[in-house]
């Protein structure tokens, strides 16, 4: 298996000499505005022109390691900003000693590339949080074993566990519990207190079982006792959550999902928007090998249709392009509703301490110098992305269910629509709501109701695929998005959805209840456009509730 370290070393060193050998046309090209500038005693334009060479070619040449290149080039850079400042005017501008650094310019362009190499070490021997993993991430463990002595309770838990999913592993006695556990690795164990062996039998089980081992197992504790004594054994054995019988399943399902998930964050998308392509090469590898994904937008014109296709998370901008400068595209930017708070991180080489607070003025967050190590860059990009998310999460997501909220639900269902008529596929649009919930929330409180929309949003999202998009529509109502399948396909999902969640027990002041729900189905390619589709699911789903309830139709 290929060393990463030695990957990144020989994809930077690649990088590094292709940027080499591109030196002396980069000086020549300075060389050649600026002798044009003073043959034909230019304009203001053409002397810009010029420091914007210089300016990239200063900030580059940094970055990749050539530090004498990049000295001599601020030195350059820093005369023609001198002249930019004090206004153009063609003598002032001759008497520039612009010619000798010229000189010293290609002298160093022409050096050794020792400093190019030990950046290249350096950047090889960076370590690359979040990087990904060959063959990807495990897979998740979904058996959990039970163990209670109570056979009819053993059989109930075990059942209403199942509908969510998990597969349940249940032992009646201690001692078969104790050594498959040494066997195997469960997602977790759900372990009653007391036993025939004594009250804290269970705990002291645990212990053993978790005893030299590298990784613990979860553990939840079920007990008919909720005295503090029972409760200090547990935390003593290293347990994770204490419920007192009887179990609200809902709450139980909640603490086991959260103590048994492996998140699978998605990449954070940097787009990265730079006129110098090597550089914005460069910045984009070094992103990448830390687990991101990114674009590179080259011409600052391209940007604003690029955001909509790439949907970034984090855009990475430099301040001097042609055309375009980064302080006016943020501008751009920010003018525009969707994008108004994503984050804009500068990434130039321009000291001047007033003009960077100046382009963080006009939206940029934050401001970063070239050249920059590569573990400062993707630390500082992570921070501001991983905000965005969370941001976002907020934006988009229901606060009770953690689901897609109706509007990203309409507009997920309007990126899949278009997705599958590029690629001629399928898809179809479930819509779902609960039979008689009003009914539950009066006799039962909305706190109890809440706990049904809750098990009916853990339900889907154990059950589901993770290419399925789950929203919750309003009220009682939920949206599916059923990604490559039919409607008959669709409809033999959602049916096992149907029984499993009419199977689960819910708890209320009055005892425990069950719920059913009602579901309508509608596809494409029978129904061409979003609206469509979202009607006839709906017509569907009032056919299923005006002929009994608890089923699944077809439009």
């Amino acid at each position: 298996m290929a060393d990463p370290a030695d990957s990144i070393r020989e994809r930077l060193r690649a990088l590094r000499e292709a940027y080499r050998a591109q030196m002396p046309e980069k000086v020549s090209q300075i060389e050649e505005v600026w002798s044009s500038l003073l043959k034909d005693s230019g304009e203001r334009d053409d002397l810009d022109a010029v420091l914007r060479l210089v300016h990239t070619l200063a900030g580059s040449s940094a970055s990749f390691g050539l530090k004498e290149v990049s000295a001599a080039a601020r030195s350059l850079e820093e005369e023609l900003k001198t002249a930019v400042e004090k206004g153009y005017d063609s003598r002032r501008v001759a008497s520039l000693p612009v010619s000798a650094l010229l000189e010293k310019l290609k002298e160093v362009c022409g050096g050794s590339c020792q400093d190019a190499e030990e950046a290249t070490r350096e950047a090889g021997e960076t370590k690359f949080p979040g990087g990904t993993l060959e063959g990807g991430p495990p897979p998740e463990r979904k058996t959990i074993f039970l163990v209670e002595d109570d056979p009819v309770l053993l059989e109930s838990l075990s059942l209403q566990i199942g509908h969510f999913g998990y597969e349940v592993q249940g032992f009646s006695a201690l001692a078969p519990a104790r050594e498959e556990a040494r066997r195997s690795f469960p997602a977790a164990i759900i372990m009653d207190m007391s036993f025939p062996e004594g009250v804290f039998a269970g705990a002291e089980t645990v212990a053993a079982v978790q005893r030299g081992r590298e990784e613990r197992i979860p553990i939840i504790f079920i007990s008919s006792r909720n005295d503090f004594t029972s409760h200090l054994q547990a935390a003593r054995a290293g347990a994770d959550a204490y419920f007192a019988k009887p179990v609200n399943v809902g709450v139980l399902i909640d603490k086991l999902d959260m103590i048994t998930r492996k998140e699978v964050v998605e990449p954070y998308r940097i787009l990265i928007v730079d006129d110098d392509a090597d550089l914005a090469s460069y910045h984009a590898l070094i992103l990448q090998e830390a687990g991101m994904t990114t674009f590179v937008v080259t011409d600052p014109l391209q940007v604003v249709s690029s955001l909509s296709r790439f949907n970034p998370d984090l855009i990475l901008m430099d301040m001097y392009m042609p055309e375009c400068g980064g302080q006016e595209l943020a501008t751009i930017i920010r003018w525009m509703d969707t994008y108004v708070s994503i984050p804009i991180v500068f990434l130039s080489a321009e000291t001047n301490l007033s003009k960077q607070l100046s382009a963080m003025s006009t939206g940029g967050d934050d401001f970063l110098t070239k050249p920059i190590r590569p573990e400062h860059l993707i630390a500082s990009v992570t921070m501001r992305a991983e905000r965005m998310r969370i941001i976002r999460s907020f934006m988009d997501r229901d606060s009770l269910t953690g689901l897609l909220n109706h509007t990203k639900t309409k507009e997920q269902l309007e990126i899949c629509l278009e997705r599958v008529k590029r690629q001629k596929g399928r898809l179809a649009f479930a819509m779902v709501d609960i039979d008689r919930f009003k009914k539950v929330n009066d006799t039962y409180g909305h706190p109890v109701g809440d706990r049904v929309l809750l098990s009916l949003s853990r339900l889907f999202q154990q059950r589901l695929r993770k290419t399925d998009i789950i929203g919750r529509y309003g009220g009682e109502e939920f949206a599916v998005i059923l990604n490559d399948i039919d409607a008959p396909g669709a409809a033999k999902v959602l049916d096992a959805l149907r029984i499993s969640f009419s199977g689960i027990r819910h708890h209320g002041e009055g005892g425990e209840f069950s719920v059913t729900f009602s579901c309508g189905i509608a596809s494409f390619p029978g129904y061409g456009d979003p609206a469509q589709l979202s009607n006839a699911a709906d017509k569907a789903l009032y056919e299923a509730k005006n002929s009994g309830r608890n089923r699944v139709v077809i439009k």
